[in-house]
């Protein structure tokens, strides 16, 4: 029992001079000078017992380990750092947001992979972050592991997950099931989990490609809606009274900042989205462009979306004439598939796609963006109506992923929401035709008994590559498309 008393007294004290090695030969020095010999067998298993207490009540200090930048997909090198949501000091736990960065692409929120202390940040803001090198420095908490990063070994353990943080959604899957949806450009944020606790698994990410490809042409291409649980309807129903309407989402309207003359130069370098436009631009202004322009009359359409904005409304969807504009394109492009296709860089093979994945360019604090709408052919003018105000909800917050921005198949541009009739929109490769609408304006016509009538009229710009879209083709398809908007009733005939 003396022995006993002895460890116990010199417990603390050990504890903040050796490590636990040197304590387990602290603790057997002490042992020998116990008299086991002499004593009870309980007096030895008490010995034994308070040892192995003292072992393992003991926490070792965990390594520091680098996290480093992953690829992100789409070829990107490099990131800019936009915001950091820790600081040196604060305690990080797995799935929580560490910082934001943006590509020339996208922009993404990096989420941390361990428990434990932040004990350096290798950036500031707005600095120009490499794939494969360290963000921030994190002191683990004991037992785990070091992660290899994604990009550098890609075969890492099933049990091991990395996870992707998108205007709050976190998201699980396995390293192999996130390198397949970077390889596809896919946002795991957008797609469904059907594993244990809604973990993304390898069929998720296949079923994704199929209905973003059209190489499967399902009967609808959104999941099953599922009826909300019994307090949820409830209170939904209470929500939605029959007196009152929801407003549609708005979007927000950027304010101008006054400006400020300082009188000095100011030179700063190119990054993010504007780097990536030099990128598009120097190499779309390589293929020669053919130009064709003409006025469509929007009279009966301007008619037919007055009667429908205020259904639209109810169902809490602000309806423009944009997806009819979108609509129309895509069953002209039925007609025309050559529109709707791409050339490969040996100018050898023309592609054409069977997805009508018709693009937005949209004007973002950003800058230029060009998200798209998938699968046009299979939506309904009110599914578009849908899909466009949630692109233009995400660009107007800087919040629109990879699976929105590539993919595209054919453009129009609504250039005329700022201003103008005409412009001679640039081509986005790998596409291969591009649309710019004008503002629309009420103008005097004749109709068809010669009297001079108000017509709403809209001016259209079209640019294709001549290098495989003659004139005649960009005319016919444009007349086609004109006479969708200009007697919208005949879409209907065409419409599945």
């Amino acid at each position: 029992m003396a022995a006993l008393m002895t460890v116990r007294s010199s417990f603390p004290f050990v504890r903040r001079l050796v490590t636990t090695q040197c304590l387990h030969k602290f603790c057997s020095s002490k042992v020998p000078k116990a008299p086991f010999v002499f004593a009870s067998p309980s007096y030895s298993a008490t010995v034994f017992q308070q040892h192995r207490f003292f072992r393992s009540s003991y926490a070792a200090a965990g390594p520091i380990l680098q996290f480093k930048l992953s690829d992100i997909g789409e070829g990107i090198m490099e990131v800019t750092v936009k915001e950091w949501y820790v600081k040196v000091g604060d305690r990080v736990s797995q799935f929580d947001s560490i910082c934001e960065v943006q590509s020339d692409k996208a922009s993404v929120t990096i989420t941390s992979r361990y428990d434990g202390v932040i004990r350096k940040l290798y950036y500031d803001i707005d600095s120009i972050a490499f794939v494969g090198t360290p963000l921030v420095d994190i002191e683990t908490d004991g037992g785990q592991a070091p992660e290899e990063d994604v990009m550098e070994t890609p075969a890492v353990s099933q049990e091991e997950h990395t996870h992707q943080h998108i205007r709050g959604h976190k998201t699980q899957a396995t390293p192999a099931v996130r390198r397949l949806a970077m390889e596809n450009n896919i946002k795991l944020s957008e797609v469904v989990g059907t594993g244990k606790d809604g973990r993304i698994l390898k069929e998720d990410i296949l079923n994704f490609i199929a209905k973003q490809t059209g190489a499967i042409l399902p009967p609808s291409p959104f999941h099953e809606i599922q009826p909300p649980p019994p307090a949820a309807a409830a209170a939904a129903a209470a929500a939605a009274k029959p007196e009152e309407k929801r407003p549609p989402p708005s979007i927000p309207t950027p304010i101008a900042p006054r400006p400020v003359f300082t009188g000095k130069d100011r030179t700063e370098p190119l990054k993010g989205f504007q780097k990536a436009m030099v990128k598009t631009m120097t190499a779309a202004l390589k293929i020669p462009h053919f130009g064709y322009k003409d006025e469509v009359d929007l009279t009966q359409l301007v008619r037919l979306r007055s009667e429908l904005k205020g259904e639209a409304e109810s169902r809490g969807v602000r309806l423009s004439y944009m997806p009819f504009f979108i609509k129309a394109a895509s069953l002209g492009l039925l007609h025309f598939p050559i529109l709707n296709a791409s050339l490969d860089e040996a100018c050898q093979n023309i592609t054409y796609k069977a997805a009508h994945n018709i693009g937005l360019a949209m004007d973002t604090p950003q800058g230029l963006l060009v998200p798209n709408v998938k699968n046009v052919q299979m939506l309904s003018v009110f599914e578009i109506a849908v899909e466009l105000n949630r692109l233009q909800t995400l660009g107007a917050s800087g919040q629109l992923g990879m699976a929105d921005l590539t993919g595209g198949t054919f453009t129009l541009s609504n250039i005329g929401s700022i201003g103008g009739t005409y412009a001679k929109p640039v081509v986005l490769l790998p596409e291969v035709a591009i649309g710019a609408l004008g503002k629309l304006q009420v103008l005097p016509r004749f109709n068809a008994k010669d009297e001079v009538v108000k017509a709403h009229i809209m001016n259209v710009s079209w640019s294709a590559d001549h290098r495989i879209i003659d004139g005649a083709t960009m005319c016919r398809f444009s007349n086609l498309w004109k006479s969708y908007l200009e007697n919208p009733a005949s879409m209907v005939l065409d419409l599945k």
